[in-house]
């Protein structure tokens, strides 16, 4: 509703508060009438409009004026009208939409001292601090956090010398802390988090001695942190977090004895942490972590201890390198509520003194060496919320008792241990729990019925849990509420249609690697990401991608790898039009894909290698231009590549079409994908020469600096606890074998055009490659010279140029490759000295037989007039003279015996009847010798 009317009648009243009450519409200029009015408040309705601010001039008492979150696009003329109240103190605009205006040569605001401009938006938008706030010389306190600024932050900053509070926070200011900062000397509360401030801190920050609370956070601060700062012994709040500050904790920072909460985590700093942090024993939250510590868990447990222990609420030392094993120190923290030990390396068994720290809420030891029993230490902890230990060397059996006592207990990840859960089969938890992770436990071999009563659960992780059983009927109903479900890595057996009621409405479902069979089930459209693959489905896969849907589907990651699926691939994929990640590989499809793929807009991997596609290149695929990895490697592919395929598909970083039938030319447009980073056309039937174009694949010219080694398909926004994003995985030949390639593809380049017919010679452009890693141009019909400029691709970890026509010399810069762990330059014609370098003697000689090479690793020595001399090795498949001669030996006199009797009739007569004559007189021979025998036996025995 609109702001009450009546309320403009009120002409006595000096405090009206409206704030955050819902009130949408126009403000009426007749609360101007409200000319007694001290204190008013609009704010935090995001649907109040003021055309102007006009009715506001008449309130001359008004101190303080709240309207965030208001509209006030249209009141052009709000600086010149409120700077004319004199009696204004505390003006807040958060949140609010203003118009462009003017700076006011002249300026009013005499008795201003608070002013909150926080998240602002201006039309047109600005992305500097108005120059109009540095003449507010009574200010104690600006809020500019969230406007987006940039630059630097300005200097005149230095003429607000009454501020106390200063809120910059969340922009993009850039360079360093001013110098005219540091003289704010009455400054209480710093915020300058979340910015790109780079530079040291300098020693001056410890003359803000009346500073309380400091945030320095998310920036990009480096150098150590001044000792200075032990001199803010006001300060009750620290954070210095997530920057790249170096060096060791200094020792002065024991002196700030006010200080509750302290936050160095996230940056470089290294060593141990120094003993006078034990002096702040009004501490009631520290986070030491993501740093280089390198310190006994024990050594820091003791520093804390006898000061900080009792008031202790929450430390955290997540992957700081702490090491040792823990004792009953810890037992002395009994107010702690939080501890974080995340990914480190503490080891041993936990102390029994943890079942005395009842204060637990949170405990994460997760990823460390702890061994033993865990619920030994920890069944007593009623309190507990939340337990991660995950990732250790715990084992044992688990029982209904140590699980007894957590009530409260919401939060359970304890994946990649040894337990085993031996529960009687009518138990029931005395906990509700929303989030379940036990990977690789022993919970089988029949599903685990308690998980029934957990009807709050959100998330379920069972993968590798040893069960030996068909989903039942009523886990499937008993999971309907869980947004994840993984029961990957079992021994599920049997058809999900028999179960399952009604279609899957879980939004993410991992049921890959079992022994699922039959036909795919049918989903819902509430259905994010389904994993089936390493099962046994089988039949078509029209019933599962044609049915009829009331709603458009949203699945954004499909895989079917590894399966029994068969048929032609349905034309229907216009129903799925949010797919990201499709994968198909290794079933028996048939066929070429259909024309509806190419209406997946938002494709990004397309996997559907090893089956039995057929006919020319798909044209469908013309239509995903945002695809990122493309493998259609392994099928009966046919036809030409397209010139499209380098025109349209920009973002291809993975080109897989190996193991085809593709012929003619390697097309010029490839070169164009500037992104590529593995091309793959090995063992198909391209022909002509090999581009000199490929000079232009950028990706493969630099040394790859990417911080994630990793590629992914990826959707912009997630829901629940579905993924947004998939690991893309593909199948690699490298260094002559094949391997699966997904956490480290982004690493990956590769050009492999091996077992083909290519002719003419190795383009020179090829060694521009400087980020090339592999290298394959083998079982080709190349001639001319290896490229004088190879030596120039340092990066390069393999070449195979093995059975071609290669000729001249080994390039002497080959030796410049000292990453280089595989070479072969077998079967071709070189000639000449082997290099010497660090890397290529160390090869086996099996690498340039077949040529006419000497020098380590061949056994043959370079004579001293230059001759060389062909070596083969032990299993060498060069020209053995002699069985040729014996062949040709052969084949000559056998026509020698046999043309003549072919022509000849008399001769032929003549040579059959010499044979049958030779023949009776063996047979006669025969019968002379073995006759008398027998007459003789038969004598004897008569």
């Amino acid at each position: 509703m609109a702001i009450p009317s009546f309320l403009c009648a009120m002409t006595s009243l000096t405090h009206l508060d409206l704030s955050y009450a819902g009130f949408m519409g126009k403000i009426p200029s007749q609360i101007g009438n409200l000319s007694n009015l001290v204190y008013l408040g609009l704010g935090g309705s995001y649907d109040l409009l003021a055309e102007n601010v006009e009715w506001v001039s008449s309130m001359w008492k008004l101190e303080y004026l709240h309207l965030s979150n208001a509209n006030l696009s249209k009141a052009f003329h709000w600086l010149h009208t409120l700077q004319s109240l004199p009696s204004l103190t505390h003006l807040y605009l958060s949140f609010c939409t203003l118009p462009h205006y003017n700076e006011p040569s002249l300026l009013n605001f005499s008795s201003l001292q608070t002013l909150d401009l926080s998240r602002t938006r201006y039309s047109p938008a600005i992305s500097f601090v108005p120059k109009w706030i540095f003449k507010l010389k009574k200010l104690v306190s600006l809020q500019l956090q969230g406007n987006g600024i940039q630059g630097p932050i300005p200097g005149g900053i230095r003429n607000l010398t009454l501020l106390q509070n200063l809120d910059l926070s969340g922009n993009s200011f850039s360079s360093s802390i001013p110098d005219c900062l540091y003289g704010l000397h009455r400054l209480k509360f710093l915020y300058l988090m979340d910015n790109n401030l780079d530079g040291t801190i300098s020693d001056a920050l410890g003359n803000l001695t009346s500073l309380v609370e400091l945030y320095l956070s998310s920036n990009q601060l480096e150098g150590t942190i001044p000792t200075s700062l032990g001199n803010l012994t006001s300060l009750v709040e620290l954070d210095l977090s997530r920057n790249q500050l170096e060096g060791n904790i200094p020792t002065s920072l024991g002196n700030l004895t006010s200080l509750v909460e302290l936050d160095l985590s996230g940056n470089q700093l290294e060593g141990t942490i120094p003993t006078s942090l034990g002096n702040l024993c009004n501490l009631r939250v520290i986070d030491l972590s993501y740093l280089k510590l390198n310190q006994q868990v024990n050594e820091l447990l003791e520093i804390l201890a006898p000061c900080i222990s009792h008031g202790l609420t929450t430390l955290a030392v997540r992957s700081s390198r702490l090491s040792g094993n823990l004792t009953d120190h810890i037992g002395a923290f009994k107010n702690i509520e939080r501890l974080d030990f995340f990914n480190n390396s503490i080891g041993g068994a936990l102390p029994r003194s943890f079942g005395k720290l009842s204060s637990f809420r949170h405990l994460d030891l997760s990823i460390n060496k702890f061994s033993g029993n865990p619920f030994e230490s920890l069944r007593s902890l009623s309190k507990l919320s939340s337990l991660h230990i995950g990732g250790n060397l715990f084992h044992g059996v688990v029982k209904e008792d140590d699980l007894a006592n957590f009530t409260s207990l919401m939060g359970f990840v304890a994946s990649g241990n040894s337990f085993t859960l031996k529960v009687g089969p009518k138990w029931l938890p005395n906990f509700q729990l929303t989030y379940l992770e036990v990977t690789s436990w022993q919970l089988g071999p029949s599903f685990p019925l308690w998980i029934q009563s957990q009807n709050k659960l959100n998330y379920v992780g069972l993968s590798n849990t040893g069960i030996f059983d068909s989903i039942p009927t009523q886990m499937w109903e008993a999971l309907s509420q869980v947004l994840y479900l993984n029961l990957s890595r079992n021994h599920i057996h049997g058809e999900i249609g028999t179960t399952l009621k009604n279609p899957i409405s879980i939004p993410t479902i991992d049921l890959s690697s079992n022994h699922l069979c039959g036909k795919l089930p049918y989903l819902s459209s509430d259905v994010l990401g389904l994993d089936l693959s390493s099962n046994s489905f089988s039949e078509s896969m029209n019933d599962f991608l044609c049915n009829d849907q009331d709603k458009p589907m949203q699945l954004q990651f499909l895989n079917l790898a590894s399966n029994n699926l068969s048929g032609e691939i349905p034309d229907c994929w216009m129903n799925w039009t949010s797919l990201v990640d499709v994968n198909l590989q290794s079933n028996h499809f048939v066929g070429n894909l259909p024309q509806s793929m190419g209406s997946l807009a938002d494709l990004q991997s397309l996997q559907i290698r090893n089956n039995t596609l057929s006919g020319i290149f798909p044209t469908s695929v013309k239509k995903n231009n945002q695809l990122i990895s493309l493998d259609l490697g392994e099928n009966n592919l046919s036809g030409t590549i397209p010139t499209w395929v380098g025109e349209k598909l920009l973002n291809v970083k993975i080109l897989r079409l190996r193991s085809n039938r593709f012929g003619g030319h390697i097309p010029n447009e490839i070169c164009q994908m500037s992104h590529l980073q593995v091309l793959d056309l090995a063992q198909n039937n391209l022909s002509g020469n090999i581009p000199s174009c490929f000079s232009n694949l950028s990706a493969m010219t630099l040394k790859n600096q990417s911080t994630d080694p990793r590629i992914y398909s990826q959707v912009q926004y997630g829901k629940y606890y579905s993924s947004m994003q998939s690991i893309v995985s593909v199948l690699l030949w490298l260094k002559g074998r094949g391997d699966e390639y997904g956490n480290i593809l982004g690493l990956v380049t590769s050009i492999d055009l091996s077992s083909n017919k290519l002719l003419g010679e190795i383009p020179r452009e090829i060694t521009y490659l400087n980020g090339l890693n592999f290298l394959n141009m083998s079982h080709n019909q190349l001639i001319g010279h290896i490229p004088q400029g190879i030596g120039n691709m340092r990066s390069l970890q393999s070449i195979d140029f093995s059975r071609n026509q290669l000729s001249g010399e080994i390039p002497p810069t080959i030796a410049n490759l000292s990453f280089l762990s595989m070479l072969d330059l077998s079967y071709n014609h070189l000639k000449g000295n082997i290099p010497t370098g660090t890397q290529l003697q160390t090869f086996d000689a099996s690498s340039f037989i077949g040529n006419n090479l000497c020098g380590p690793p061949l056994p043959i020595n370079c004579s001293s007039n230059g001759k060389t001399h062909s070596y083969e090795g032990s299993h060498g498949h060069g020209v053995n003279w002699f069985f040729v001669s014996m062949t040709i030996g052969f084949i000559v006199g056998f026509w020698i015996v046999i043309a003549p009797l072919l022509i000849c009739r008399s001769w032929r007569y003549a040579y059959f009847h010499f044979l049958d004559h030779v023949w009776f007189k063996l047979q006669s021979f025969r019968s002379g010798v073995f006759l008398p025998k027998l007459c003789k036996c038969s004598s004897t025995n008569g």
